[in-house]
């Protein structure tokens, strides 16, 4: 009891729980046997050739999985493979081109994915952009079409595999931004009014809670669990170049990318986060999703985010047949 007030009371006051002051004094209370092996276990984590992203690959390498590393650019896969590879030698790391922004992209890396492996055990949507550029290449706001749309596409898209391979789990990094914000479903991509990066940021990781959500439900019973995280603050390249006012701020107190993602590694390994679905987690607690009522909303209005997303992405759900039992 003691240590859970502890952790709550970290957790309430933010910087002391989303900076390396939190995580070390929570990590004392985890049991070190909760990392299951990964050997036989493929691994897919988008944003993983730099940041939180490289750290998680490295972690689950660690234990043995098989790694997917989509990549921009061929340059920064197979510089972020031997990354890997430097630190565990056995690893088997494999690197597909792939820009989450780019819908045509999505969709080549995915169909690549499903003729190359027979399973995918871990899906991670983890790469996210915060960046004053406008629009993709699809004509799509970009912090949108990186953050939410192109994770969307990509999910949808290998949930048949993931289901082949089940008991499998999907986890979507967010973050304590998203506190912040709600959905602006008029106006998802911001095009009306004066453009704010960091506001589009934090929507969209609002966005990346209430899909989990979303697809915690239309997954049950199919043997794959989807979460969402956040991992406090971490020093990473994206940060110093995306807030360099704040990182400089706070750069004494992040945390290192490997503290950060503690909680990636923990969900896609350990026994605990497979008993559930649909949760947000920080430093391998459950959190709430909402700080202020403002940012509440119904049910209905995230089925439009989600009918949204199948619009803009043309990916589309199939109903489920009359008699099934899903």
């Amino acid at each position: 009891m003691i240590g859970s007030l502890l952790d709550t009371i970290l957790d309430r006051t933010v910087i002391a729980g989303y900076t390396r002051v939190g995580y070390r004094m929570r990590r004392g209370m985890w049991n070190p046997a909760e990392m299951q092996s990964m050997d036989g276990k493929v691994v897919l984590l988008t944003g993983g050739t730099s940041g939180l992203g490289l750290a998680a690959a490295e972690g689950f390498a660690r234990r043995g999985a098989t790694i997917w590393l989509p990549a921009r650019s061929e340059q920064r896969g197979e510089r972020a493979r031997a990354q890997i590879a430097a630190r565990s030698p056995d690893s088997n790391v494999q690197v597909g081109l792939c820009d989450l922004s780019d819908l045509k992209s999505v969709r080549r890396f995915a169909k690549r994915l499903v003729g190359e492996t027979e399973r995918l055990d871990v899906l991670v949507n983890n790469a996210g952009t915060l960046t004053s550029e406008r629009l993709s290449v699809d004509g799509i706001e970009l912090t949108f079409a990186t953050n939410v749309l192109g994770p969307f596409l990509l999910t949808n898209l290998l949930i048949p595999l993931l289901e082949q391979s089940a008991p499998a789990r999907i986890i979507n990094v967010s973050s304590g931004g998203m506190y912040t914000q709600r959905i602006h479903l008029a106006d998802l991509q911001m095009a009306h009014g004066e453009f704010d990066g960091s506001t589009a940021y934090a929507r969209t990781k609002r966005a990346q809670v209430i899909l989990t959500e979303l697809w915690a439900e239309r997954l049950q019973d199919t043997g794959i669990v989807v979460h969402a995280m956040h991992p406090g603050w971490a020093a990473t390249p994206g940060l110093e170049s995306s807030l360099p006012r704040f990182y400089a701020l706070t750069k004494r107190l992040l945390r290192t990318p490997q503290e950060g993602v503690d909680t990636i590694v923990w969900l896609g390994t350990a026994a605990r986060p497979a008993r559930s679905s649909g949760g947000f987690w920080h430093d391998r607690r459950e959190r709430p999703t909402h700080r202020v009522p403002w940012t509440k909303q119904t049910h209905q209005d995230h089925e439009r985010l989600w009918a949204e997303c199948e619009s803009l992405s043309g990916w589309h759900e199939t109903p489920t047949p009359a008699g099934s039992d899903r």
